[in-house]
């Protein structure tokens, strides 16, 4: 391995490092605050015991990232936004997981107060993008040789549904031990071959989302010591979104965060189903996992399963590229 190789891989190993230490100091200081999971009683009867494990380990997450990106944003401005977008999500996700645990509002902040919230972080970053960015308009296309579409007008638009379907596709994907964390650190490891490959700036960031969610994984696989909350979920959506537009890659996200996506359409459905039928379930229960659940599958079976398809779909999008 020679010093390029290890400037690869030295996010990684910092966002890992600070991740793995400040989990055995955070976690019981969590559990000391009773910072413990809100379980919905409308959910899954297994999921009756894991009340009171200790949730907002987002925290932990966002501050190894945020820690790691500091030895890098000096020389590196393209990590910026990206940064923004997953600290603008993640104190977003922090307040909601704060008004359900601290103040005990089990719905958290109200839905309208959520999304007021995610369309200003979006038009923030969609700013930048705008004023900051060279011919920001342009996508690439899967599959096409390397070309590029120029979407002009339409790029606000689509960059805010896009946005926001991702950021809230991950908060739904995380409703099992390791889901979340299995899932998008697959994404995170795509996304940081793709900047490499495209010699990106973004590599450090994209790394340190990897390191993070690999030593959190630790602690959050089944049985799991802590939850990352809407804090995690949230900042980890954000920094997904934006890593996709400012790679100028935001169609690639069907692929690569398919799951996230079967998420958010499976709980668009079942609402949508039960309205037009006066009460009837188009899945046992959403989100998607939940309905694999109910099914009789057991949770790491459905966290192996999600993972597996995340990882071909990954591998099939590096294929798409060129």
């Amino acid at each position: 391995m020679n010093f390029s190789d290890f400037q690869v891989i030295l996010p990684v190993i910092i966002s890992f490092g600070v991740c793995v230490v400040f989990c055995p100091i955070l976690i019981p200081f969590l559990k000391r605050l009773k910072f413990g999971q809100y379980v919905r009683q409308d959910g899954p009867e297994s999921h009756l015991k894991k009340s009171g494990t200790p949730t907002m380990g987002g925290i932990i997450i966002v501050l190894s990232i945020s820690i790691t990106c500091l030895f890098y944003l000096k020389d590196n401005k393209e990590i910026i936004p990206v940064l923004f977008a997953t600290i603008g999500f993640g104190i977003i996700g922090f307040l909601d997981d704060y008004i359900k645990v601290v103040m005990k509002r089990s719905m958290g902040l109200k839905p309208w107060q959520k999304l007021i919230g995610q369309i200003l972080v979006t038009a923030v970053f969609g700013i930048y993008l705008v004023n900051s960015v060279e011919d920001v308009t342009l996508m690439l296309i899967p599959f096409s040789g390397g070309k590029y579409v120029d979407i002009s007008y339409l790029f606000l638009p689509m960059m805010f549904i896009v946005v926001l379907g991702t950021v809230n596709g991950s908060n739904f994907t995380d409703g099992l031990d390791g889901l979340e964390s299995s899932v998008t650190v697959l994404i995170a490891t795509f996304f940081t071959v793709v900047a490499i490959g495209m010699k990106s700036g973004l590599s450090p960031i994209c790394g340190a989302v990897a390191g993070s969610l690999l030593a959190f994984l630790l602690y959050n696989v089944y049985p799991a010591k802590v939850f990352m909350g809407d804090t995690g979920s949230l900042a980890l959506g954000g920094f997904v979104a934006s890593t996709a537009y400012m790679l100028r890659m935001p169609l690639f996200i069907v692929l690569v965060a398919f799951i996230y996506l079967a998420e958010v359409i499976s709980v668009m459905l079942q609402v949508g189903y039960f309205k037009l039928t006066g009460g009837k379930r188009l899945f046992k229960m959403a989100p998607l996992h939940h309905h694999f659940e109910l099914m009789g599958w057991s949770e790491t079976r459905i966290v192996a399963v999600f993972s597996i398809i995340t990882t071909i779909l990954c591998l099939i999008a590096l294929m798409g590229i060129n």
